[in-house]
């Protein structure tokens, strides 16, 4: 037999620390993308003009690829 059902208040308090948890946890991966991106953007604007460019317009050219799939893929 499955103890859950003799303990229902520790699965919910259990469930209950896993929510607190959560926000944290998405505080720590928002944080971690946002210094891998502060350090390409830095590493970018190093390497000159020329190549701030090319990737301003790779970016555009994914963006606007990802939007007509997206609009395609709604209807």
């Amino acid at each position: 037999m499955d103890d859950v059902s003799r303990f229902p208040a520790a699965t919910l308090a259990e469930e209950t620390l896993l929510g607190l948890l959560l926000p944290f946890w998405q505080l720590v991966i928002g944080a971690f993308v946002l210094f891998v991106v502060l350090a390409s953007v830095g590493r970018l604007l190093r390497r000159g003009p020329s190549r701030m460019t090319t990737a301003l317009l790779i970016t555009a050219a994914a963006i606007a690829g990802f939007t007509v799939v997206g609009v395609l893929l709604e209807s």
